[in-house]
């Protein structure tokens, strides 16, 4: 199976390019082409990754590629970027975050299903074995009353604010806690800030959004019968588990994720966002 990749201003597609191509860890695939919004991202990309061709234009692999992923920094060229290849049934994989706004996910997502491409997108924290570990004992611990996330994030990034970091928190706060987000609220003191995430339930999920200085990802969960409290670390290898899962998509044709689970965590950075601007609580 052939993979092309459309950017690689991003660590990611390297590290992704490695694993499959000098490592050799997926069987079955090879990532055969990149782009690269510079001469010189694309060049260095294509050297650490041993990928042999370099194209001038991401349409120039239509027809030679058997699957395809995107690795921009900024999220509001995502979908745009692998538009034509998903018309094509060609499978695809968009890092993180999937989109910049909502709307065009939900009109790229009902193409894609109706094509009948597979397509999916997440953060690869939930990869992680440590958040599995989390996940696997908050059943012990009763109902949940209280939790709390950390980890970077730069409010200002020219990569789309909160959007560039934020991902990441918001992504293991609903796949531990639920998809069911009704609110968001976001709190700022100095540089860093609080966002706040408002279930239905009643819970309440607060992430620090720490511009320098965070030691990484962390997760903390205060039930009914117990507490747990995780850093987040990352695997050895971080990005393994994930690759195996978009490549294991573009085999099988089945995807891991359903419509909203690709589109909430980007309704929720929407919400986060208007709440930046308004200081106010923004319904999800």
């Amino acid at each position: 199976m052939k993979i092309g990749i459309i950017g690689s201003e991003n660590s990611h597609t390297i590290a992704i390019a490695r694993i499959i191509n000098v490592e050799k860890k997926i069987k079955g695939c090879t990532v055969d082409y990149v782009w690269g919004e510079t001469d010189e991202f694309a060049r260095k990309a294509a050297k650490d990754g041993q990928i042999p061709t370099i194209v001038k234009t991401p349409r120039q692999m239509l027809g030679k590629v058997d699957a395809v992923l995107c690795d921009h920094r900024h999220p509001k060229y995502h979908l745009k970027s692998v538009w034509p290849f998903v018309e094509k049934g060609i499978p695809t994989f968009v890092d993180k975050p999937f989109c910049y706004r909502a709307a065009e996910g939900r009109e790229f997502l009902k193409m894609a299903n109706k094509v009948g491409t597979p397509v999916t997108s997440f953060s690869v924290l939930t990869h992680q074995q440590s958040f599995r570990r989390f996940k696997g004992k908050l059943d012990a611990i009763g109902a949940i009353k209280s939790a709390s996330t950390w980890g970077p994030c730069d409010l200002k990034s020219k990569w789309g604010g909160v959007f560039f970091y934020g991902i990441h928190q918001v992504d293991l706060v609903l796949h531990a806690f639920g998809f069911d987000v009704a609110a968001a609220r976001i709190t700022r003191n100095g540089q860093d800030a609080t966002g706040q995430l408002l279930y239905p339930s009643g819970l309440i999920v607060t992430m620090g959004l720490i511009k320098e200085g965070s030691p990484g990802f962390g997760m903390n969960a205060v039930g009914t019968g117990g507490n747990v409290q995780m850093p987040i670390k990352t695997d050895k290898d971080s990005y393994l588990h994930g690759v195996k899962t978009f490549t294991g998509m573009f085999k099988s044709g089945k995807r891991p994720l359903t419509d909203e689970q690709m589109l909430k965590p980007v309704q929720v950075l929407e919400a986060l966002e208007k709440s930046l601007k308004s200081g106010a609580i923004e319904r999800v």
